[in-house]
């Protein structure tokens, strides 16, 4: 026996989301749960947030945390994705929706446990259809190791790797954090 997946609309998607308790993010019609948070998780996305948001008070910029959503519109008629990055940059100023942007510089997912397959590979693929992206950037939690995928003139992405004594270039933004920053209080000394 098969049972047909039920599909709902967008408008019905954000109905939902007001009032559920626990996010979803949205696949052409489809919903997923978000998994919760760690404290490492946690620490890490309010220290990148933190110095974003310091670094780009009254440049026209803004920064969000995890209950904003990216609205990537996939082929025409093919449904739409929102999904809930987190950390992300949009310095457009038509990118002006209350409940999603659409035109991010940078967006960043702390990997975890649950989620790591989908954002190396789901997210990256369809967050780099976004012609307004420059940088996408995957944050361990277990230790200190950044990825930081670039969009290069050609448009093509290449992939830099660093590690505890490095620090990560938001060309994006013009910010530059060590990974120090980026992981304090998440691990000792």
């Amino acid at each position: 026996m098969n049972l047909a997946t039920a599909f709902i609309s967008v408008p019905d998607y954000f109905k939902q989301e007001e009032t559920s308790p626990i996010r979803h993010e949205y696949l052409g019609g489809q919903l997923f749960a978000m998994a919760g948070a760690s404290e490492e998780h946690n620490r890490i996305s309010g220290n990148i947030y933190a110095y974003l948001l310091t670094h780009l008070r009254g440049s026209g910029c803004k920064t969000f945390m995890s209950d904003m959503k990216i609205k990537i519109q996939v082929a025409q008629g093919t449904g739409d994705i929102f999904y809930y990055p987190d950390v992300l940059v949009t310095c457009d100023e038509e990118d002006r929706d209350k409940f999603y942007k659409t035109q991010p510089c940078l967006v960043v997912e702390v990997l975890s446990p649950s989620t790591e397959t989908i954002d190396r590979r789901e997210k990256r693929l369809n967050y780099q259809s976004l012609t307004s992206l420059q940088e996408y950037v995957l944050v361990a939690q277990d230790q200190m190791q950044v990825e930081v995928y670039r969009r290069k003139a050609s448009g093509n992405w290449e992939v830099e790797r660093l590690g505890p004594n490095d620090s990560l270039e938001l060309n994006s933004v013009g910010l530059t954090l060590t990974l120090a920053e980026i992981y304090d209080e998440v691990f000792a000394g």
